[in-house]
């Protein structure tokens, strides 16, 4: 048997734009009522599902699956996690947020989890 998180207690709004934005990645309240791309390190609010005439649809809660870059890979249950500026998350030592991480894909460096 299979279990798929999609779709559970998914929550998004939209916000302004910034120009960096790209579908799939990190982001962070950047101005009033405007998301950017995250910079390494930072602590992220969400993601970004779609973006389109100026304005951003971010996914701020449910399941997501990320890419994660560094040398640590994250763990199971909750995890401090923060943007590594390329569109990913990586483990943070500081900063970040605790996410319930829920799958570990090393083959794939792919993390899934409860925003």
């Amino acid at each position: 048997m299979s279990v798929s998180f999609n779709g559970c207690n998914e929550k998004a709004v939209t916000f302004i734009a910034d120009d960096d934005l790209t579908v799939g990645m990190p982001v962070k309240i950047s101005a009033n009522n405007t998301v950017s791309g995250c910079s390494a390190g930072d602590s992220f609010c969400g993601i970004c599902t779609s973006v389109r005439n100026g304005y951003a649809t971010v996914q701020l809660g449910g399941f997501a699956t990320l890419p994660f870059t560094g040398t640590t890979d994250p763990s199971l249950g909750y995890c401090m996690l923060a943007a590594d500026g390329t569109g990913g998350v990586k483990v943070a030592a500081t900063g970040g947020r605790s996410l319930l991480v829920v799958s570990v894909d090393t083959s794939r460096d792919n993390v899934g989890i409860m925003l």
